[in-house]
């Protein structure tokens, strides 16, 4: 198409305008991204709650020493919250799932995305980075990072292990008799997926809640209004947040006043 001459704008449009380019030269206008919905957001929080409360509880009611510790009427107690917060675990993501199947699709196809060369450099630095990151250049980020995928998948992978397994143990203890064999094989398999939970979650809480300087203030975006700064998101999802500042369509410009 020919360019035909700079385009004419009214006066209240050119005001506007001018105003827009004042506030962001003052500082006084901040664009954001969102990057988790309401639903995405109470689905982890319930769900987090919930993990946190399994794995207390749980302790209490597998681990023989703990129970005489605190009393036949403690253990009761633990057993019976344990297997209605384990409900609740199970119940919640499902329920979330079937409101939104394209929210889940859209979670499998970020961890199961292919690695390029900037996933591997990242992987490559993550530890470095973790004591030098003020030295350390990290490669820039899709979505979901690299390691993030790995150990989210490892959390989704354990989290069913754990509500499949649990669901089985409610019901052999209620309903029907697994026998002793098959009792103790689910049993196992339930305390396997406590203890890769405990060591994938404490490294998802490190980097999540923002312990972790780089990652400071990251609990928001699940805690929080679900939006990070354009700043936060070129720094830690670079190819992501240049898709979405090009986009427009989860850009929000906030002004302070």
């Amino acid at each position: 198409m020919m360019n035909k001459g700079p385009v004419r704008v009214s006066a209240e449009e050119a005001a506007m305008n001018r105003m827009f380019l004042a506030a962001m030269k003052d500082g006084r206008i901040e664009r954001y991204i969102k990057r988790h919905s309401m639903q995405a957001r109470i689905t982890h929080g319930v769900t987090s709650i919930c993990c946190i409360l399994l794995c207390i509880s749980g302790l209490f009611v597998f681990v023989p020493a703990l129970a005489a510790a605190v009393g036949p009427d403690a253990v009761f107690a633990m057993r019976m919250s344990h297997r209605i917060i384990g409900i609740v675990f199970v119940v919640v993501p499902l329920a979330s799932a079937v409101l939104a199947p394209r929210g889940v699709a859209h979670i499998f196809k970020n961890l199961f995305a292919r690695w390029d060369s900037d996933d591997k450099k990242w992987m490559a630095l993550f530890f470095p980075y973790l004591f030098l990151a003020k030295w350390i250049h990290m490669p820039d980020q899709h979505e979901v990072k690299s390691g993030q995928r790995f150990a989210d998948g490892m959390l989704w992978f354990c989290g069913a292990l754990m509500g499949i397994t649990g669901v089985l143990l409610l019901l052999g203890t209620t309903i029907v008799d697994l026998g002793a064999t098959a009792h103790g094989a689910i049993l196992f398999l339930h305390d396997l997926g406590f203890l890769l939970v405990a060591i994938f979650a404490m490294a998802h809480i490190f980097l999540g809640s923002g312990i972790f300087q780089p990652y400071r203030g990251t609990y928001k975006l699940m805690f929080g209004n679900g939006m990070v700064s354009e700043s936060d998101a070129l720094y830690h999802w670079g190819h992501w947040a240049r898709a979405e500042i090009a986009s427009g369509d989860n850009v929000v410009e906030v002004e302070h006043a």
